[in-house]
């Protein structure tokens, strides 16, 4: 029981690195549609749910296999993860200062009821919503790639789990990539209810601005200083 809490709260944690939260805002900020609260939590999501695929199959693969994943593999998905991050925080702060970026509200559902909500793009040209992008999915699987050799080291396992049985193992992986899903999809309301108000559709520029350039920064982190 000791082990699988233990699996559930270091995958809990490992979902809240700073990488993958700053991805996800950068992402929700870079829709063409529009920031909503469905939306970033889609967005969140699906980030989570390939970052936790990814994690889940390629370690379990790696371990049945009997392969060990060096250390240039590891740094090379860190690499690639700060390289997105920098790519995502630019065309955001090029959103920010082409002033592509305003606050709107209007009617949504049968209810009717008006919310706020962040644009990308010209006033003159609303956007209308599109459909479900494969785009966070796929960047969450990127993100997990620098992390598959800790994994399958079973460095948050401790010796318990190298004496396990693989079943169990497995299943301790599985779990891990559950607090995955559970701790950004938790980042992801969070972000949609805060993207959501009145304040932040307000002060639009300004937020849009600061994530940008704080995407750029920790991705230039992640190239340059992170090994």
């Amino acid at each position: 029981m000791f082990v699988t809490s233990s699996a559930l709260a270091l995958g809990f944690l490992h979902g809240l690195g700073a990488d993958h939260l700053m991805a996800i805002a950068a992402l929700s900020l870079g829709t063409s549609s529009g920031v909503t609260r469905r939306g970033t939590f889609r967005i969140a999501v699906s980030f989570a749910a390939g970052h936790a695929v990814l994690l889940a199959v390629g370690s379990a693969l790696v371990i049945l296999a009997g392969w060990t994943i060096p250390v240039v593999v590891e740094r090379a998905g860190e690499i690639a993860g700060g390289c997105i991050l920098i790519v995502l925080g630019l065309v955001g702060l090029w959103m920010a200062l082409t002033r592509r970026i305003y606050g709107h509200t209007h009617p949504h559902g049968a209810s009717l009821r008006s919310y706020w909500h962040l644009h990308l793009g010209l006033r003159d040209h609303h956007p209308l919503p599109q459909s479900h992008s494969h785009v966070p999915t796929i960047l969450g699987g990127l993100f997990a790639i620098s992390g598959l050799r800790a994994l399958t080291l079973l460095a948050p396992f401790g010796g318990v789990a190298t004496q396990a049985s693989m079943v169990t193992l497995l299943g301790l992986i599985l779990i891990f990539a559950l607090g995955i899903l559970l701790s950004m999809s938790l980042f992801g309301i969070v972000l949609a209810r805060t993207l959501g108000t009145r304040v932040a559709a307000a002060a639009g520029h300004a937020g849009a601005t600061i994530t940008a350039v704080a995407s750029v920064a920790l991705g230039i982190y992640w190239v340059f200083w992170r090994g």
